[in-house]
């Protein structure tokens, strides 16, 4: 009995330690948040919404760099896929192109094998978001999911898509994997080249900002838009601004949506003042307890008249937004509390009605491989459903 009592003792006191850490890391991180803004861009863009598309053109862009590659990923992952574009890039540093990799320390799973071939080729490996002390289990939540590719300063990549099999429809459980990607050219690559130095700098301690080797002279495009990096709660404040704006028709596209109740309830008041809410998510899910944790905002749409479609010819993992015809945004942010609070996102905002409209063809392509969630369907009697949904919001701000 006296060893269950300690025990308990030991659980509460380090379930206390643990909330203390969080609660002061967190302030701590707000006082010294980074709020980077990028001005209005013309470029040109390009969406990618099949793996082996995208990387197939990714993979040729990479072999005709001439002088420099900056890559972040959020995953690389250790399997035979990742190690053809590892291979890639250390075959590009022996050519005498730099090249920089940076991978979140939890999301990167390179083998110290790879890690010690990277630096022999030459190739710059760094890990974003290591843990720090004092405050070491809220910088381990911390993530940098950003994706950023560079190309001699005038190629760019942003969006949902990693490096690992499943990103090229090689898991069976995940396949065919359904994602949004960005390519660019034109004058906005000039502030994704920023925003990687920006991680570069704080990750590697190293400071390539004043260098114009890195910044060419780039032409300006067609395409309108704004880059929009996030992390603490900026990412919150620009999806309250933008559903404040609408004014017929949100379109949101995400595998997890676990909104903040300040989102949640900027949703709910676009609702009652006549906005139409279709919501895309999957069918399949990749992590525990997402689904469920997002049953509860599901509901209370429904009965206020939302669209919940649920993708189910693969696994659906696009991040995306449309309010009216005005504006899409589409990015690395999930419309969840750990993009919303936790992560380093970076988000592109087009203002360009060709795009906004391909953007919504491909959104009502991907309802068609969807199937409509009812209200019956969710409130079905179902006694573990409902012991995991109270477990996923009980920890919704971490999934």
């Amino acid at each position: 009995m006296e060893i269950v009592y300690w025990i308990i003792i030991l659980f509460i006191g380090l379930t206390l330690l643990l909330a203390l850490d969080f609660s002061i890391g967190r302030k701590q991180h707000l006082a010294q948040i980074n709020k980077q803004t990028f001005p209005m861009r013309e470029s040109q863009l390009a969406i990618f919404t099949n793996g082996p598309d995208l990387f197939e053109d990714y993979f040729t862009q990479i072999n005709q760099a001439k002088k420099h590659i900056h890559v972040l990923f959020y995953i690389v992952k250790n399997d035979s896929f990742s190690q053809e574009f590892l291979d890639l890039l250390m075959k590009k540093a022996q050519t005498g192109v730099e090249v920089r990799l940076l991978v979140d320390w939890v999301g990167g799973t390179v083998s110290r094998k790879y890690k010690k071939k990277l630096k022999e080729a030459g190739v710059v490996f760094v890990q974003s978001q290591t843990p720090k002390l004092p405050f070491l289990f809220y910088t381990s939540q911390v993530r940098n999911h950003r994706k950023i590719t560079v190309i001699d300063g005038e190629i760019g990549y942003t969006g949902g898509y990693n490096i690992g099999k499943e990103y090229i429809n090689q898991d069976k459980k995940l396949s065919p994997w359904r994602d949004y990607h960005l390519k660019l050219t034109g004058e906005g690559v000039q502030d994704l080249q920023r925003e990687f130095l920006l991680d570069w700098k704080k990750a590697a301690k190293i400071d390539l900002l004043q260098n114009q080797l890195y910044f060419p002279s780039l032409p300006k495009g067609e395409i309108r838009h704004q880059f929009i990096p996030s992390e603490g709660n900026l990412l919150e404040a620009t999806l309250y601004e933008l559903i404040n704006k609408a004014e017929k028709a949100i379109i949101i596209g995400t595998p997890y949506f676990i909104p903040s109740d300040s989102i949640f309830r900027q949703l709910l008041k676009a609702i009652d003042r006549g906005v139409s809410i279709t919501l895309l998510v999957p069918f399949a899910a990749d992590h525990p307890l997402v689904k469920e944790a997002s049953y509860t905002y599901l509901r209370k749409l429904l009965k206020k008249g939302a669209e919940v479609h649920q993708y189910k010819k693969g696994f659906y993992h696009a991040k995306v937004l449309v309010i009216d015809d005005k504006l899409c945004d589409l990015g690395t942010a999930n419309f969840d509390k750990r993009s919303m609070f936790l992560n380093f996102e970076l988000n592109c905002l087009v203002y360009n009605q060709d795009v906004i409209r391909k953007v919504k063809t491909i959104l009502y392509q991907d309802l068609l491989d969807s199937e409509q969630v009812s209200l019956s369907d969710l409130n079905r009697f179902n006694p573990f459903r409902s012991l995991k949904e109270r477990a996923a919001q009980t920890i919704s701000y971490f999934l």
